[in-house]
């Protein structure tokens, strides 16, 4: 339930002697949850993110749900973590509080006391409520952070000043440890809340990425994150599985149902028309990874979009589809290899 906010509205700029008072906490932290009056403020400002490699800001675009603000979590040193004032955020909802985001904006004229624009009410995006990312922390040693995605609950204010710049070039970032670390931060989050279908289909994904990962690392290859910015855009592609040997890019899955399936299609194809741009000594391989094989059809749509097949056999390990002909014997299929379920 969202918290009254007397006398405050979007647009509003406050010190923070104005803000504790209504809305509770206290200090000048970046996250202050305040008990006694149900809700987590969230200061930001980007001047201090710079510093470390990030900022946040509100993505340029919308998505099907709406608008989203991005906002990096707590901690100046080392790998952030899912405790203090980053669980605050990512629990709010299931604890009845309220997020509120402050953003900076200067100070009171012939003072050092701060101003803060207020822009609203948020939650947690449900869908996707955080990526783990690469930054630097203060001693200038690479970490991860955490990077909220925050949703408006009603009204809000968007001014460009608070709004990402779209990447003038794709690039792409590899990172060692993020892809895991998300999925066992999800797993945790998981833990703390009823499950729903949705959820019992991201654990299921979130599974088979940790065990192919074990099985490829069991075999000395090097799985990392490959977060993708796109030309034009302040959104993001993050895919958890690549292996920057022999360029190969795998996007899990939590059925082999036709709409996980078009689903990790449609995210191949995306990331396909930047990464075949990229130089690399091997030819780019698009995979889908399955708890269990695919029906046909799906074998055959993948297929004609040169996109290959990894799923779970019966014995626990995996059996792979690479590009060859499809199972009615056309062009741009799968040749089976190691293929248990066809074997017959």
């Amino acid at each position: 339930m969202a918290t009254p906010t007397p006398g405050f509205q979007p647009g509003d700029v406050l010190t923070r002697a104005d803000i504790h008072p209504v809305l509770g906490g206290s200090g000048y932290a970046g996250i202050c949850p305040a008990k006694e009056k149900r809700n987590v403020l969230l200061f930001s400002d980007s001047k201090v993110g710079e510093r470390y490699g990030y900022r946040d800001g509100w993505l340029a675009e919308d998505d099907d749900i709406g608008p989203v603000f991005t906002y990096t979590g707590a901690g100046k040193r080392g790998n952030q973590t899912l405790s203090g004032g980053n669980a605050a955020i990512l629990e709010h909802a299931t604890k009845g509080r309220t997020l509120h985001l402050f953003v900076a904006v200067g100070k009171v004229p012939g003072s050092d006391t701060r101003t803060h624009r207020y822009i609203g009410q948020f939650k947690v995006d449900d869908r996707n409520p955080f990526e783990i990312r690469e930054a630097k922390d203060e001693l200038g040693h690479d970490r991860n952070v955490i990077v909220f995605r925050l949703r408006p609950i009603g009204p809000c204010i968007r001014e460009a000043s608070d709004t990402l710049q779209p990447a003038p070039t794709s690039r792409f970032r590899l990172h060692r440890t993020a892809g895991r670390l998300a999925r066992a931060y999800r797993r945790q989050r998981r833990q703390q809340q009823p499950i729903s279908g949705d959820q019992v289909g991201m654990a299921t994904r979130d599974d088979l990425a940790d065990a192919f990962e074990d099985r490829e690392a069991a075999a000395g290859e090097t799985i990392v994150q490959l977060e993708l910015s796109m030309r034009n855009s302040t959104s993001q592609l993050v895919f958890d599985l690549y292996n920057q040997t022999n360029n190969t890019l795998y996007e899990p899955t939590g059925s082999a149902a036709s709409e996980s399936i078009t689903q990790a299609l449609a995210q191949l194809l995306h990331a396909r028309r930047y990464l075949r741009r990229l130089s690399h000594d091997q030819p780019l391989h698009l995979m889908v990874l399955t708890p269990t094989l695919p029906r046909e059809d799906l074998r055959d749509l993948l297929a004609e979009h040169g996109i290959g097949i990894v799923y779970q056999n019966d014995s626990g390990g995996f059996s792979e589809f690479g590009a060859g002909t499809t199972t009615s014997g056309s062009a741009f299929g799968f040749r089976c290899t190691d293929c248990p379920a066809l074997a017959s």
